[in-house]
């Protein structure tokens, strides 16, 4: 299944995006829906509430009575801090058993006010962000919510700020303009991103890919996107995976690239990539077989000691190639010390990019991006090797240490 996370600040227009979703087939789980029924007369969950606040947040009927415990917490992050730590768990455990209850194919939206603060994101395939200038939504709360606009500025910072939803957004859906325009931008998103989506990962197939080699600006938020996604991967199998690493072109402040993603992800051995290769493939990352290995450098003509795993994103609107390395192997180790020599060398990244370019021109009319990838190995081996290799001579270069699952452990 597909997972999605839905959040947007208060009065933001999360709701009528979660309507729209549910409308056009998505599984929708509710958060607030949830946090009140967790709550009703009865549950543990409003006996904790309780005996937390005390018997004066209950009305007549004791029912809980929401305007009095909002006027408590939304003054006050310390009690606000206690309510959240007792709604909260329950609302996840609420939520985990309807999504057990999903279809391999099923995409499924948990609307979730507090999902950025609450530092859920990477429990999703996609995070998608409503967004609406701070000024608009105090005027929304003003006329359709009743409230003071001292009231509203005092719920909007009891939420993550715009800066902080949006910088944790795999997608951003704009409401500052007419309600159609925002419905139709999420028509799209679902026809042309989540359906194929939701298809590819219940396939194990990666998302196509059809355009050649074109080369696109630095982009500085391809960090926060790789950061992103490494996080969510690591999550498919924690205790096997050492690390995962943003390597590739994208990888390297002002250098121009194609606009794909490429990680690493260190295991211990090639019996482990093979055994997380299911979990990696419902995280959104399935197994792309018969892909090419790496090539031997001259200190290493071992190919054996080259071989990895290949793995690639099912999102289409976010190519990413996924290499599965031993740590301590030489492929793994020449991904790192060729990100970290372009980092430190601006001369190598202009001779890097001169010479991408000068392919890019000459497989501009291809419709993939194999023959180009071929042309760049002879200079990785002929050009880059002998210089990074000095280079790492020179500063006294090491890779990382990765400790073991175990070793994290103990650490804990």
């Amino acid at each position: 299944m597909l997972k999605i996370g839905l959040t947007g600040g208060i009065a933001s227009g999360k709701s009528l995006v979660a309507s729209r979703l549910q409308e056009l087939g998505a599984l929708l789980i509710d958060a607030d829906l949830i946090a009140r029924q967790v709550v009703e007369p009865g549950t543990p969950g409003l006996e904790q509430v309780v005996e937390a606040f005390g018997p004066g947040i209950l009305d007549q009927a004791g029912r809980l009575d929401r305007p009095k415990l909002g006027s408590i917490v939304f003054g006050d992050p310390a009690r606000r801090e206690v309510l959240n730590g007792i709604v909260h768990p329950l609302v996840r455990h609420a939520a985990a058993s309807i999504m057990e209850n999903a279809g391999a194919g099923d995409i499924v939206v948990q609307d979730i006010p507090l999902l950025v603060e609450t530092g859920q994101g990477s429990n999703f395939h996609l995070v998608l962000v409503v967004d609406a200038p701070d000024d608009m939504r105090v005027s929304r709360m003003v006329e359709y919510r009743g409230m003071t606009p001292e009231d509203a500025h005092s719920r909007m910072a009891a939420q993550a700020t715009r800066a902080e939803r949006n910088a944790a957004a795999d997608v951003i859906l704009d409401n500052s303009g007419a309600k159609q325009d925002l419905l139709a931008a999420v028509d799209t998103l679902w026809e042309r991103r989540l359906v194929p989506f939701a298809e590819n990962i219940k396939q194990g197939t990666r998302a196509a890919r059809d355009a050649g080699p074109v080369l696109a600006d630095p982009n500085g938020d391809w960090a926060r996107q790789a950061e992103r996604l490494a996080a969510r991967i690591t999550l498919a199998a924690p205790a096997e995976i050492l690390a995962v690493d943003h390597i590739g072109s994208t990888s390297v402040p002002g250098l121009a690239a194609k606009d794909v993603l490429d990680l690493q992800l260190a295991v211990t051995d090639l019996a482990t990539a093979d055994r997380i290769a299911p979990l990696l493939g419902t995280a959104g990352f399935p197994a792309v077989p018969h892909v090419r290995q790496d090539t031997p450098k001259p200190s290493d003509p071992g190919m054996e000691n080259w071989e990895k795993r290949f793995h690639a994103n099912a999102d289409p609107g976010r190519a990413v190639n996924l290499h599965v390395r031993v740590a301590g192997s030489p492929g793994w180790q020449y991904a790192l010390l060729f990100r970290d020599w372009l980092r430190a060398e601006p001369a190598a990244v202009a001779l890097y990019e001169a010479h991408k370019r000068e392919l890019a021109g000459l497989y501009a009319g291809d419709g993939g991006t194999a023959a180009y990838a071929d042309a760049k190995e002879p200079w990785f081996t002929d050009v880059a090797w002998p210089l990074m290799d000095q280079w790492a001579n020179r500063t006294g270069w090491r890779p990382p240490s990765y400790s073991s699952s175990a070793e994290r452990k103990r650490g804990q």
